[in-house]
């Protein structure tokens, strides 16, 4: 029994999606011919404001791993959709529509008004509604499946890095991990400092705008959740090429810029949770991509190049240098050369 007095025997399954996901019925998305409430939802592939292939992809949040216990419902049910139209932004994609998949260990409808609310009201910025899922009784986990448009052709797949393409970065890295070193007490911010940077955890953009226009400019793409050079090595490993970092040029926030060097590093290079686009693109389109940069209010900086891949065998694919131009040490660019992983990382 919760705080509400109730559970799932008396307000069940279907009591839930109705009182807190699904909507009356309009005409404010065509090409969503039935949503909530069949056993299927039906999404028409011939609309006209739909055009394109389909891009398709799934995150899984697990309470205690991917948010931390106790998180505010209206910033997890945004964070949790953001996450995933990071994923078609890194595409290029528009979104079209998603599913919600989520085990609670009790109903709680204050907590499910706030999530829901979140939730949603993400979803209507991007119009990108809810059109199905299941709930099921388990430890807090929420599950999305988001479906997106693009022309395959022009999809900024990791694949298509090309030698000598610079290498950009929206915006600003390593508030996010910033805040996660302050909560876990691996160091001390400020009450400012925490105002400042905290909705970069908690409440992230997704750079959907961003990628779309991006499209016949980038060549490859990445949204980056796991930290700049983990996730920047999936391109490389693609593409099968290498790259050089500026590492202190990497673009961050006054309030991590006013840290130590080696907390900036860190954040910067290793952090995750930021979910801005690291892309790659000819040098012959910095003209476009600062017009973008314009167009958007949003900064793009260019933070490394594409370059063969070492011929050492030993050599990372992915070479550091400082502000000097000079290569850093192995041993320090090992340690930031280690990025999350859900199997190996600890929490």
């Amino acid at each position: 029994m919760n705080k509400q007095g109730l559970n799932l025997n008396t307000l069940g399954e279907f009591d839930l999606i109705e009182r807190f996901f699904k909507r009356a019925a309009n005409n404010a998305y065509p090409h969503i011919l039935l949503g909530i409430g069949d056993d299927c939802a039906l999404i028409s592939c011939s609309a006209k404001d739909q055009v394109g292939d389909l891009a398709v992809s799934t995150d899984m949040l697990i309470e205690g791993r991917h948010f931390l216990p106790g998180a505010g419902p209206f910033s997890l049910g945004h964070k949790c959709l953001a996450v995933n139209l990071s994923d078609l932004a890194a595409m290029g994609a528009t979104p079209v529509a998603f599913t919600l998949a989520i085990a609670m260990p009790e109903v709680n409808t204050k907590w499910l008004d706030e999530f829901s609310a979140g939730l949603l009201a993400l979803a209507d910025e991007h119009h990108c509604p809810l059109i199905g899922g299941d709930t099921t009784a388990g430890p807090l986990t929420i599950s999305i499946t988001i479906f997106g448009r693009v022309d395959a052709t022009k999809s900024l797949k990791r694949s298509n890095a090309k030698l000598g393409d610079d290498i950009w970065i929206s915006n600003t890295l390593g508030d996010a991990r910033l805040v996660l070193g302050n909560i876990r007490q691996e160091w001390a911010l400020d009450p400012t400092e925490i105002a400042l940077v905290a909705p970069r955890m908690h409440a992230p953009v997704p750079r959907v705008t961003l990628g779309q226009k991006l499209l016949g400019v980038a060549n490859a793409a990445i949204d980056i959740s796991d930290g700049l050079l983990g996730d920047l090595s999936h391109i490389l490993k693609m593409s099968e090429v290498g790259a050089e970092i500026y590492i202190d040029q990497i673009p961050c926030s006054s309030t991590l810029g006013n840290q130590s060097l080696e907390l900036k590093r860190l954040c910067t290079l290793m952090g995750g949770d930021d979910y801005e686009l690291c892309f790659t693109a000819s040098t012959t389109e910095r003209e476009k991509i600062q017009s973008i940069s314009k167009t958007l209010g949003l900064t793009l900086t260019k933070v490394g190049k594409i370059i063969p891949v070492p011929t050492e065998v030993s050599c990372n694919l992915i070479t550091l240098l400082d502000e000097d131009g000079q290569i850093l040490p192995t041993e320090l660019s090992k340690q930031y050369l280690q990025s999350f992983d859900h199997f190996k990382t600890p929490n």
